[in-house]
């Protein structure tokens, strides 16, 4: 098995926006720096501020539900704590999500985007050590994993379904290339390196009805996890994987896979 780094890509707000990386410095056992470290928290469900476990993306405004959001440009500076958003590149919100007036404003600014209620608003949800991954349900480990994509099976589901098919649907980490499709399932159980950081596989993505929807649009345009379903008989797309060693991981770093694990 041989491929590459082919993109990395940060997802600061879970629900919003991709922002890709060159390069990013991974540790072990800890997910993308960043990465889903805020979520837009449904004020009836069962999030509070200091909830220390994970719960279900159902609590949360997401794509499974809200496809409108995809149509936003957004954009977390994770080190001010500053969000943007932008529609067709007119820049729509700047909040400073570190402060209760900044989340107040984010908050109020979702609220009409989903058009909620009169009298409700998103709650910003952040919580200090804590991501909210599809996985922190699961464990505080699996909260970590990093998510992988190969762009080969990407390919294969789009010849066989007869429409394009946008790797960013399925929300991962890193996009590899140079594999075989579905070549990425066989990770689950090994470790391997890519460029310098070593990692084990641990489960394969499941996929659910956010990938319906079109990246940049808000459209739910393509029924992803019935393709899935119909031509492959599963709804698997990509893998989970835990950082054993850390470094840096760079666009264009090599992946070496070694034998499976006891």
């Amino acid at each position: 098995m041989s491929g590459r780094v082919d993109g990395l890509f940060v997802y600061p707000v879970k629900g919003l926006s991709p922002q890709p990386l060159s390069s990013v410095q991974l540790e072990p056992r800890r997910a993308f720096p960043a990465d889903r470290l805020y979520a837009l928290a449904r004020p009836d469900g069962a999030y509070e501020p200091g909830l220390g476990r994970g719960i279900s993306k159902r609590n949360y405004y997401v794509l499974v539900d809200e496809a409108r959001l995809a149509g936003l440009e957004t954009h977390l500076d994770a080190e001010a704590g500053v969000l943007t958003a932008a529609v067709r590149g007119h820049r729509v919100l700047s909040a400073d999500l570190t402060t209760d007036t900044g989340r107040a404003e984010a908050g109020a600014f979702f609220a009409r985007v989903l058009d909620l209620p009169d009298g409700t608003a998103p709650v910003v949800a952040r919580e200090e050590g804590r991501r909210f991954t599809d996985m922190a349900p699961a464990s505080d480990r699996a909260m970590e994993f990093v998510s992988l994509i190969n762009l080969a099976s990407v390919a294969d589901l789009a010849r066989r379904a007869g429409a394009e098919v946008d790797p960013l649907r399925f929300r991962g980490n890193v996009h590899l290339s140079g594999l075989s499709p579905w070549e990425e399932l066989s990770l689950v159980g090994r470790e391997f390196t890519l460029g310098g950081v070593r990692l084990r596989g641990t489960c394969v993505t499941d996929r659910c009805a956010a990938t319906e929807v079109r990246p940049g649009t808000g459209a739910r345009d393509l029924p992803v996890p019935r393709l899935l379903a119909t031509h492959y008989g599963h709804t698997f797309m990509g893998v989970y994987a835990e950082v054993l060693d850390g470094g840096l991981l760079q666009v264009g770093d090599e992946l070496e896979v070694g034998e499976i694990a006891a």
